[in-house]
């Protein structure tokens, strides 16, 4: 298959004016060997990137935009599993779920225990950038772990990749992708397309929660939406309890009471308790 640099890509007419800045703009050469300065691509990841950046421009809420942009990187990068979520540090956890080809328990399992045992993920978030999993702990080495045993390995995960977005020091959401066994690991290419898509992506979870914080929810029917153990649960979080709190009020686990709270999360479409909070208030 021929090869097309991204300056070609750039250009085409089909792109949203965003994404022509972002290709122009890393293509800028600083020298005049255009050959270390470009970075190419094959037709298909041409094809597959103008489709990112068309997503990433359009106005979705914040979930969506993360489910879609998982299938599409899953094409892009040649990866097997997608997995996005949103940190949140007031509870300490990571809300906001959306994961592709990955079983919903082994998930269930993450949030409630695996998370908080995680020798990975925030070393990943550390670097604010597209990150393999193998540049902060050698792949052997992983494959000890009981993350790796109890959890990874049950989906088929073996070669990964993150990059955390965040505004600041606010977390915004981020990638994880996943490759099984057989496909190998990702390389500085796959890293660069992800390094590349970064600021649309920022921009579009941006608008998307803008826009989300500008159209008011009927409160009553939010709350209605909700089991009477999440009401308890939402309540609670209303009142300024922390999550140890809620568990010895409520006698379960920690655990358990973020399993609540990711699915009030969830019924609600919102990512933090802050919301919570201000959605009691209506």
């Amino acid at each position: 298959m021929s090869s097309c640099s991204l300056a070609r890509a750039g250009s085409h007419p089909g792109h949203p004016p965003l994404a022509r800045r972002l290709l122009d703009a890393s293509l800028t050469p600083e020298h005049d060997n255009k050959s270390e300065a470009a970075m190419y691509l094959t037709g298909s990841e041409q094809q597959a990137l103008r489709g990112v950046f068309t997503l990433l421009a359009q106005e979705r809420g914040e979930s969506d935009v993360r489910e879609r942009l998982g299938w599409a990187l899953l094409d892009l990068l040649h990866a097997d599993q997608f997995a996005s979520f949103v940190w949140n540090a007031e509870s300490g956890g990571f809300d906001g779920r959306v994961a592709l080809n990955m079983d919903p328990a082994n998930l269930d399992r993450y949030g409630e225990w695996h998370q908080h045992h995680d020798p990975i993920t925030f070393v990943l978030q550390s670097h604010r950038r597209a990150t393999r999993v193998t540049d902060v702990m050698p792949q052997r080495e992983l494959m000890r772990t009981e993350f790796f045993t109890d959890f990874l390995s049950r989906d088929g995960l073996h070669w990964g990749m993150n990059l955390h977005a965040f505004e600041g020091q606010r977390a915004l959401g981020d990638l994880r992708i996943w490759r099984r066994k057989g496909r190998g690991d990702f390389g500085d290419h796959e890293k660069a397309l992800l390094d590349l898509i970064e600021p649309a992506f920022i921009g579009a979870l941006q608008r998307a929660q803008r826009t989300a914080a500008a159209v008011p929810m009927p409160a009553e029917t939010a709350w209605n939406s909700l089991s009477a153990r999440e009401q308890e649960v939402a309540r609670a979080v209303c009142e300024g309890l922390t999550d140890k709190e809620i568990a010895r009020c409520m006698a379960v686990s920690v655990p358990t009471v973020r399993t609540y709270l990711r699915r009030i999360f969830d019924k609600l479409g919102i990512e933090r308790r802050s919301a919570l909070a201000g959605l009691a208030m209506r």
